[in-house]
């Protein structure tokens, strides 16, 4: 790891170095910088050398320091533009043109953040109608770094399109598009730095983390030793041998894609699941996949669909040596190629796949029912197992491959550049990478307030409104009321953090996907979120922008006396559904399955198993499914655990 991230550090000063008058990427051209705030510019000049800056009317002059860094503050402008940034510097001029005031969020968190629009439900429409200017996009790369960077390696500002909002965070962007439906008639810029996988940890500072210099390095030389180990495994599985050019290719030509090609020293692996987690830890790398599925000759003839499940992050798939379909990096997509009659034969068939994956996890993942051989008939044919042959075409160790686990280096190279700019807000998704042990998802309580504490102090602004997605449901409903999984603890250690002010929670157990832990409805997440920044940034008082949340508990005659806030018009029910989700224990401490009613604006719960209640939950599980409370207005009322 440390050759690799010196490597990146030593790009990023090298860069700065070499160059002369430059701007910060997120000040290219169409930024939105945040409105009714202090402008600041910044950048890098020749050492010591005179600078001036002009933003529409508005101007200022600076010094470079030694180091060539140079800052000046403008007046707070209103929303509106466009506008064009002009820098100057001992004749070189730096320009950004199209920039617009508004209000600025910062978007973050791990996969269900960066999942894009184009993969949400009704992405065609949702594309199509993308026609507002005013919304724009900046990707940060995903990078890391050992000590705290004042540049990103790369980004550029989108202007919201049908050409361009496929590619956008789909939460950012359809809580962007809500507030503007709305009527928040301001520019608005999606500044979104996140990382599929990410733990909470390595988007938090030493300080944030409670670490000293001695801890800091001590990480370091954790990871370091972990590299070796990995280095030594994943040699002992490729036999000893690093192959850094793929034999599977002869000139372009795909020749381990040949039908009749001798595998018998090829190795097995089970499909789907990641190649790290088979055996090639640390591998990035390209890896070749075969396995054979027979036709009948009436089934060759009429063609097929083929389903590969997701692949990280790209493939090409052939059938007979016959090239079927490819895509390339995208790791949260589906592959379905369709197979023509011409590639097909009766008999024995042979199915290759190429997969190409320089960081993080890599292969075909996802449910076994996703890869399978759709014939023209309808009927799926299995082709998940673990029959398949598989061979690495090219290895690289991935240093990098586990660094969104690592602490701190995604704050040091994806969040710190960030914090110059000021913004309207925080919006956050991520959270089931800390939820693999119900241990690990009671110290994210810990974790996730010094996170939004330290985040708010580095850009000096205490009550930077602080807005998370709560987990939505996922995996098997519970088997019984005792089984909470380590999903509802994760999300109490969210729902914590609301003790900090300018803070507030989408709650989303109703529309995830209990087989997928990216659920399509991105819509309804970034509504939600809209309503919390509508309701307290954007002044509208009176707007309900919560489900109901537990606040005291009482017992009388046998059954528990539960009481909310955020009552909005009412409790009621999802789509008029029966109540549930509620469970009950005694001073035993065994849950049982309870009954519930409304009453008012409490809910009455008992079961005849308790006689004398002192606990209750709701919602408690990783796929709450029975859970139906809601408030009038179709908001669901957050999980809780509460003893009397």
């Amino acid at each position: 790891m440390r050759i690799v991230l010196l490597a990146l550090v030593a790009l990023t000063f090298a860069t700065a170095a070499h160059a002369q008058l430059r701007l910060p990427l997120v000040l290219s051209d169409g930024a939105v910088l945040q409105r009714d705030r202090a402008i600041p510019v910044w950048g890098w000049a020749s050492p010591n050398a005179d600078v001036s800056v002009r933003l529409g009317d508005a101007g200022e002059t600076a010094e470079a320091d030694a180091d060539g860094r140079w800052r000046v503050d403008l007046p707070a402008m209103p929303a509106g533009g466009p506008h064009a940034l002009v820098v100057t510097s001992g004749g070189e001029t730096a320009e950004a043109d199209d920039l617009y005031v508004g209000d600025v969020w910062v978007l973050s968190g791990q996969s269900n953040m960066e999942w894009t629009v184009q993969d949400a439900n009704d992405a065609a429409a949702e594309i199509a109608a993308a026609t507002d200017p005013s919304i724009r996009h900046f990707k940060v790369p995903q990078s890391f770094a050992e000590t705290p960077q004042d540049e990103l390696v790369g980004g550029s500002w989108a202007v919201g399109s049908p050409e361009t909002v496929g590619d956008f965070s789909a939460v950012g962007y359809f809580f962007a598009r809500d507030l503007r439906e709305a009527g928040v008639d301001v520019p608005i810029g999606l500044l979104h730095t996140s990382w599929g996988g990410s733990r909470i940890e390595p988007w938090m500072s030493p300080s944030m983390l409670g670490y000293g210099e001695g801890d800091v390095e001590a990480v370091w030389e954790a990871e370091r030793q972990k590299e070796e180990a990995v280095r030594a495994q994943l040699m002992a599985s490729l036999g000893g041998e690093i192959p850094t050019e793929d034999a599977g290719m002869d000139g372009g030509e795909p020749v381990w894609a040949a039908p009749d090609l001798d595998t018998s020293d090829w190795r097995t692996i089970t499909v789907p699941g990641l190649w790290e987690e088979q055996g090639y830890p640390g591998l990035d790398g390209i890896a070749w996949y075969r396995t054979s599925f027979t036709l009948t000759p009436a089934e060759a003839a009429a063609g097929a669909t083929l389903h590969l499940g997701m692949i990280d992050d790209g493939d090409v798939a052939w059938v007979n040596g016959v090239e079927v379909g490819r895509t390339p990096n995208a790791y949260n997509q589906e592959r379905h190629y369709a197979v023509p009659a011409s590639a097909l034969r009766a008999g024995a068939n042979t199915l290759v796949v190429r997969v190409e994956d320089f960081q993080g996890g890599g292969g075909i993942y996802g449910p076994a029912e996703g890869v399978a051989l759709e014939l023209a008939d309808g009927t799926r044919r299995a082709l998940a197992g673990a029959g398949w042959r598989f061979k690495v075409g090219v290895a690289q160790i991935g240093a990098g491959s586990q660094t969104n686990q690592v602490p701190m280096l995604l704050w040091n190279q994806m969040v710190a550049p960030l914090t110059v700019q000021p913004v309207a807000g925080v919006l956050w998704y991520q959270g089931e990478s800390n939820a693999n042990s119900v241990e690990d998802a009671a110290a994210y309580a810990g974790l996730f307030q010094s996170m939004i504490e330290g985040w708010r102090d580095a850009w000096g602004d205490d009550d930077l409104p602080f807005f998370w997605v709560q987990l939505a449901n996922f995996m098997a409903a519970p088997t019984g009321p005792d089984d909470a999984g380590t999903w509802s603890t994760l999300r109490a250690s969210q729902s914590a953090a609301l003790d900090l002010d300018h803070t507030a929670e989408a709650v989303t157990y109703d529309v995830g996907d209990p087989d997928d832990i990216h659920p399509r409805d991105k819509q309804t997440v970034g509504h939600r979120l809209s309503l919390a920044a509508r309701a307290l940034v954007y002044g509208e008082d009176d707007l309900e922008y919560s489900g109901p949340r537990f606040e005291d508990l009482d017992v009388a005659d046998g059954r528990a006396e539960v009481y909310f806030t955020h009552l909005g018009g009412g409790l009621s029910t999802r789509d008029g559904l029966p109540l549930g989700g509620f469970a009950i224990a005694g001073a035993d401490g065994i849950w049982h399955w309870a009954d519930a009613e409304i009453d008012g604006d409490r809910v009455l719960v008992w079961s005849d198993a308790v006689p004398d209640p002192v606990s209750v939950r709701y919602a408690w599980a990783n796929n709450p499914e029975a859970a139906t409370l809601t408030s009038a207005e179709g908001l669901p009322a957050a999980p809780f655990e509460a003893e009397r």
